[in-house]
């Protein structure tokens, strides 16, 4: 499992038969990894996850909110304030100042335990071939060499080398971009370099099977994966600063050369008038310090926590406050049209069959069917339409889910074809669970 190939210091899978994959991976297609062979595989090559950052400390959050130039000023500002005895000053300054960073260390704290929340909720749980036995165990103990199983509507765990297929397809999108789901084929042999997308033997993880059924070998986990590849050379990235917090930086630097200029003028044409050097120094540092706008970062603060509140009704999450301006100076996306501006989704709208046609929707406003769950087979529905329905129901692989975000509403799982299919038949109460059983 060491040998080079395929540009990733790993097997070129996609050019073994099936046969020579699973000698290199030693492990049994029927009955997959022993638990002891698990367990050892476990230890060798960790959990199967993407390795991420780790959070950020709430002391580090905290004092990143002091780092911004014009709160830096207003810090030089209070202990200027302070040598020159004016205690008000300066406490008003260091309140303005504290009340900030508890505003911004409140919105970011939140956010990453809100994430943090969440990433705990996303533990998929995937069937394995393990001692002779099927069984579903967490996506995270996946280990190369374990057999798993691949249906309509799952995900794919792992980077997987396939062994059987059946009409298997795959949406490739979250790798590749390309809407179009791909045909997988287990018997195919391809070349060590042929492209991700093009590697019709393999599927990888994070994307979604929506057709058909197979079974596959896994052979990479966690960063080593197609996307844990991606991951890395994405927490390579610097973070560059937000056009706001450029902006703001441009302020502070000029609010400071300004203020450095006062000083020396006002300190210079008060000595040469004759006045005393002491006092000059002071009446000129006064209206420096005079000149810095205390409550601008307060302002600037508050109103992107007001905008990161709005973006949560929303259903966005903002980890960083200065992200909210950052979407707000937007001009233009560029992006693929499914799943954008489309949803990916397909709809019956008409039934036609032996000669026979029927609008979908006028159908069920006629009749006042409710796309509940328990909803009652409608008695009013054309016999030869029912049966159209039903037919095109129990031929699909795709199912219907409750959706996470309103437990109400149902979503189609697998091909959207077919998932349109088990949409129109469950809209009239043929619900695709009922008519198996």
């Amino acid at each position: 499992m060491s040998e080079k190939g395929q540009n990733s210091g790993t097997p070129a899978w996609t050019a073994l038969p099936v046969e020579e994959v699973i000698r290199r991976l030693d492990t049994d297609p029927q009955k997959g990894l022993s638990d002891e062979e698990a367990s050892h595989r476990f230890a060798q090559y960790g959990p199967n996850r993407l390795q991420e950052q780790e959070g950020t400390h709430p002391l580090r959050i905290f004092l990143s909110q002091f780092t911004e130039v014009m709160v830096l000023i207003l810090l030089a500002a209070s202990a200027i304030s302070f040598m020159l005895g004016d205690v008000k000053e300066t406490i008003a300054i260091l309140v303005i100042v504290f009340l900030n960073a508890v505003l911004g260390f409140v919105q970011e704290y939140q956010a990453e335990r809100a994430l943090a929340a969440l990433k705990r909720l996303a533990t998929p749980v995937v069937k394995v071939r393990r001692g002779g036995r099927l069984r579903e165990i967490p996506a995270e103990g996946l280990v190369p060499g374990d057999v798993v199983i691949l249906e309509a509507g799952s995900k794919v765990p792992a980077d997987v080398r396939l062994l059987e297929t059946v009409n298997l397809r795959a949406d490739e999108s979250p790798l590749t971009g390309e809407s179009t789901p791909v045909d997988k084929d287990a018997r195919a042999l391809l070349p060590p370099d042929t492209p991700v997308a093009d590697r019709r033997n393999m599927a990888f993880m994070g994307t979604a099977i929506t057709y058909g059924r197979g079974v596959g070998v896994v052979v990479d986990t966690g960063m080593r994966t197609q996307l844990g590849r991606i991951a890395t050379m994405l927490q390579k990235v610097e973070r560059e600063p937000t056009p706001l917090q450029q902006r703001m930086a441009q302020v502070g630097k000029g609010l400071a050369i300004a203020a450095g200029v006062l000083v020396a003028l006002v300190f210079a044409l008060g000595v040469w008038r004759g006045e005393d050097p002491r006092t000059m120094f002071v009446t000129a540092v006064s209206l420096a310090v005079a000149a810095v706008p205390e409550g601008l970062p307060a302002v600037v603060t508050i109103t992107l926590a007001l905008g990161a509140r709005r973006m949560v009704q929303r259903n966005a999450l903002i980890r960083k406050l200065p992200a909210v301006e950052t979407l707000g100076s937007v001009t233009v996306i560029c992006s693929d049209k499914t799943g954008t501006l489309t949803e990916n989704r397909m709809t019956v709208t008409i039934l036609d069959v032996a000669g026979k046609t029927e609008n979908l929707e006028q159908t069920l406003t006629k009749q006042g069917v409710v796309f509940t769950p328990g909803a009652s087979i409608e008695d009013g529905l054309d016999p030869a339409m029912r049966l159209l329905l039903i037919g095109g129901a129990l031929c699909s692989d795709a199912v219907l889910e409750p959706d996470e975000n309103s437990p109400q509403r149902f979503k189609a799982v697998g091909d959207p074809t077919e998932g349109a299919l088990v949409v129109a038949a469950a809209r009239f109460g043929l619900w695709k669970e009922k008519l198996e059983e």
